[in-house]
C-alpha cells in the first residue's frame, strides 16, 4: 500500500513539471512559406509585396484580437529609391499585464548581390528562407493562438523593409523595426524574439552574439528548453553578431531582444543567402517545426521562462 501511494505522488509531481502545449503544425507553416513564394519576390514596390501584405492581413485578421497597421516611408539604400513600407502587428490578449513580441520580416531583398553568377546580381531574390520562413512560423502561431488562448499578451509583428540595406551601413537595413522602435504602437513589451532564416533544410541555430548581450537570460532558457525538447537544430555555441530586427528594438526602445537565425545557409561551404537559390526546395517543414515547437513551448509553458 505504501508503494502505491509513493508512486502516485511521483506521477502527480511529474505531471506538474510539464504542461501539455498545443501542437505546432509544421506542414501548415510550410504551406505559408510556399504561398508567399508563389507571389514572387516581395521587395517593396513589387507586385509580390502588395499581394503578400494582403495575404498576411487577411489571414491574421480572422484569428487575433486586434491588428495594427503601421505605415511608414523609407529610402532604399540598395536601390536609391523611396518606398512605402508597412509593419503589421497582430495582437492576442492586448490588455494582459505581460506583453511579448515575436517578430519576423516579410519583405525580400531587391537584388541577388551575393550570387556566384554576376548575371543574377540585378534580380530580386525569392526569399523562401530569408523572409518567408519566419513569416510562416508567425502565421501558424496565429492559428495556434486562435484555438488555444494564452495567459499572456502575444504580439506577432511582421516587419517590413528589413532587407534593402548596403554592406557597412547597418541602419540602412531594418527600416521597419527602426520605425517601430522609435514610434512604439504598443507599450510595456517585456521581451522580443525575432525569427529570421529558420527554414534551411540543414538548420543549425547557434546563439547570436548580440542576443546573448541583449537578453542572455532568455537565450539560456530557450536553448536549455530546446535541449530538453530534443530540438537538435539549436546549438549551444555562440556565433557571430548579426544586425537584424532585434537590434533596433533593443537600442531604440530598450526592449530585451534576441534573434533566432541560421545565417550559414545552407552551411559553411555553400551560400544561398541573397542569391537566386533562396527557394522552397532548399527549405523544409521540419526546420520550421523545430522553431515553431519551441515558440509554442515558450508561450504556454511559462514556468520555464519566468524570471524566478
Amino acid at each position: 500500500m505504501r508503494l502505491i501511494i509513493i508512486v502516485f505522488i511521483i506521477c502527480i509531481t511529474n505531471l506538474g513539471c510539464e504542461t501539455v502545449v498545443p501542437i505546432f503544425n509544421e506542414q501548415k507553416a510550410f504551406n505559408h512559406l510556399l504561398a508567399q513564394c508563389e507571389f514572387g519576390p516581395r521587395n517593396p514596390g513589387s507586385d509580390g509585396h502588395i499581394k503578400t501584405k494582403k495575404y498576411i492581413l487577411d489571414f491574421v485578421q480572422e484569428l487575433v484580437d486586434t491588428v495594427i497597421v503601421q505605415d511608414f516611408s523609407f529610402k532604399s539604400a540598395l536601390e536609391n529609391k523611396n518606398h512605402n513600407g508597412t509593419n503589421i502587428i497582430a495582437r492576442v490578449n492586448p490588455t494582459s499585464n505581460t506583453q511579448i513580441l515575436i517578430g519576423a520580416h516579410w519583405d525580400t531583398r531587391p537584388l541577388a548581390d551575393q550570387d556566384e553568377d554576376s548575371r543574377n546580381y540585378e534580380k530580386p531574390i525569392l526569399g523562401a528562407n530569408d523572409g518567408a520562413s519566419g513569416v510562416a512560423v508567425l502565421l501558424e502561431l496565429a492559428d495556434v493562438l486562435n484555438d488555444n488562448r494564452p495567459n499572456i499578451g502575444i504580439n506577432l509583428v511582421f516587419f517590413d523593409a528589413e532587407d534593402s540595406g548596403v554592406s557597412g551601413e547597418d541602419e540602412s537595413y531594418c527600416q521597419g523595426s527602426i520605425y517601430f522602435a522609435k514610434n512604439l504602437p504598443i507599450k510595456n513589451i517585456k521581451e522580443a524574439i525575432i525569427l529570421d532564416m529558420v527554414g534551411d533544410k540543414q538548420l543549425s541555430l547557434p546563439i547570436e552574439r548580440n542576443s546573448l548581450n541583449f537578453h542572455g537570460q532568455l537565450i539560456r532558457k530557450l536553448w536549455d528548453r530546446a535541449k530538453t525538447l530534443k530540438l537538435d537544430a539549436f546549438k549551444g555555441v555562440v556565433g557571430p553578431s548579426i544586425y537584424d530586427d532585434h537590434v533596433p528594438l533593443y537600442q531604440y526602445a530598450g526592449i530585451p531582444s534576441i534573434d533566432i537565425i541560421d545565417f550559414r545557409y545552407p552551411n559553411a561551404f555553400t551560400n544561398y543567402w541573397h542569391t537566386v537559390e533562396d527557394i522552397p526546395e532548399n527549405c523544409s517543414p521540419e526546420s520550421l517545426g523545430q522553431v515553431g515547437r519551441l515558440m509554442v513551448d515558450y508561450i504556454f509553458n511559462r514556468k520555464f521562462y519566468n524570471d524566478n
